[in-house]
């Protein structure tokens, strides 16, 4: 039974100080065996891009169901975030159970998140477990992790400090990192915010170069839990947004649709985590207790009794369904459903990534009256894959729909797209305003977005535009 204790007044702090911020660019990582990072990305084994979407999921307090992580896997997800304990609270999982869940997640091509929950509220929370004693468990049971870094990512501690001394975090995680490389450690190293996970006191989020910076892989991925802090779209966009600017991974290890200490704005997590190739990792499956049972995401394990915070998240706008594409190392495929509802938040901010390479925009002449036009954009590059915008503008006159051609001049394909109805056939590609999307007044405009995949070459398109 998962407990959580309400946060101490001051979330309005989310606001005030904002101006003080991260400014460090993450190089690529060091020579690794398993997920590296690369200019704020998280590339998976075969240097491919990797976005998590997924769950959290109870192992510990339910260590014999190991049938949801199939069900989890066929809901659509490509991450599942599993508890375990070091033995300091609960039950210790021993090397031969983290072996079991590492080859389970394997089995239904799910890649591994393995936290230790002993240390949540640490400093608050009675009998909480040190982010040094997490990583002493973290030791004992290295004989089940050495060889899986395709697979698994370290997740040091959850929400390793509550509201009380929340500073110590700084030093525990770094000592953490270090030790765990000393004790020969290769796997991605994510690191959960202090303030019971919701970093109000801007802790990690002001800290992370420097703790990145005590890794020297470079190697390290930061989770924000975001929880009744996040009642904003302002709070969510700048928090997720200094940490792009900054070049630093950030996930979003834990959210929920509702929470004892407020009403978190999902529908922007769910927009700026699509908008901005940032993972999420909803809590939680099944089995919550203590007053938050209304988080378990289907009813007593059962995956065809989804609840409203199941259908939200595995169903809903820029949801599992929609949005996950399992990891390269297992063949990569992309899903087949699409969504069947246009996203309740439609993104105001574009995001703040800077591209790795210089944005390439087609050129246009000023549209006639009643027409459009489109420009083209290249924002971001990893490996073999690209994002991409496409800016509609109205002519002279208001227009009530729009339509945008091109032809794709060396093959590159698509791997998701958002704020608009894309068909392709070939190198063909055709897309469609949303019902949102399509009224512009004169002049107006309105950006669509895309990842696809390019093999060498990724020269821009001519791009066409007509009202519909």
């Amino acid at each position: 039974m998962r407990q959580r204790l309400k946060w101490l007044a001051g979330a309005a702090a989310l606001i005030t100080g904002l101006g003080v911020g991260i400014a460090v660019t993450a190089g690529p990582a060091a020579a690794a065996t398993g997920f590296t990072v690369s200019s704020g990305r998280i590339l998976d084994a075969n240097g491919n891009n990797f976005v998590m979407r997924g769950v959290n999921h109870a192992h510990t307090w339910y260590a014999n169901n190991f049938s949801s992580f199939a069900d989890i896997k066929a809901l659509g997800a490509n991450t599942v975030r599993v508890v375990l304990a070091n033995g300091t609270r609960w039950t210790k999982n021993d090397t031969a159970d983290v072996s079991r869940v590492i080859a389970e997640c394997k089995r239904t091509k799910l890649i591994c998140v393995l936290e230790v929950h002993d240390t949540t509220g640490y400093g608050e929370q009675a009998g909480a477990a040190t982010l040094a004693q997490a990583t002493d468990y973290w030791i004992s049971v290295k004989s089940a992790l050495d060889g899986q870094e395709p697979y698994v990512i370290l997740n040091i501690g959850n929400e390793p400090y509550g509201n009380q001394n929340a500073t110590g975090w700084i030093n525990d995680t770094k000592n953490a990192i270090t030790r765990l490389r000393a004790a020969g450690f290769q796997h991605s190293i994510m690191v959960d915010a202090p303030n019971w996970g919701q970093d109000w006191q801007f802790i990690m989020r002001d800290n992370a170069a420097s703790v990145f910076a005590t890794d020297p892989q470079k190697n390290v991925i930061f989770s924000i839990h975001m929880y009744g802090v996040f009642d904003t779209a302002a709070e969510i966009t700048d928090y997720l947004g200094r940490f792009q600017t900054a070049g630093l991974p950030i996930v979003v290890g834990e959210f929920g649709f509702d929470h004892s200490d407020g009403n978190p704005d999902e529908d922007t997590i769910f927009a700026q985590a699509q908008q901005r190739g940032i993972g999420y990792l909803g809590w939680s499956w099944s089995g919550n207790g203590g007053g938050v049972e209304y988080l378990d995401m289907v009813t007593s394990f059962n995956p065809s009794a989804l609840t409203t915070w199941g259908q939200r998240i595995f169903n809903g706008a820029n949801g599992i369904k929609a949005t996950s594409r399992e990891a390269s190392v297992y063949g990569g495929t992309t899903p087949t459903t699409q969504p069947t509802t246009p996203p309740t938040t439609q993104p105001t901010t574009p995001p703040t990534t800077q591209p790795t390479t210089p944005p390439t925009t087609q050129p246009t002449t000023p549209p006639a009256t009643g027409a459009c036009s489109a420009t083209y954009a290249v924002s971001n590059s990893w490996g073999n894959g690209f994002q991409g915008t496409v800016t509609v503008t109205a002519g002279a006159a208001a227009i009530n729909g729009w339509v945008v051609n091109w032809t794709w001049p060396n093959g590159q394909r698509f791997t998701n797209s958002w704020n608009a109805s894309v068909t392709s056939s070939g190198d063909s590609v055709t897309a469609r305003n949303m019902p949102y999307n399509g009224s512009l007044a004169a002049r107006g405009s309105t950006s669509w977005g895309f990842t696809a995949s390019f093999n060498g070459t990724n020269n821009t398109p001519t791009v066409t535009c007509a009202a519909a």
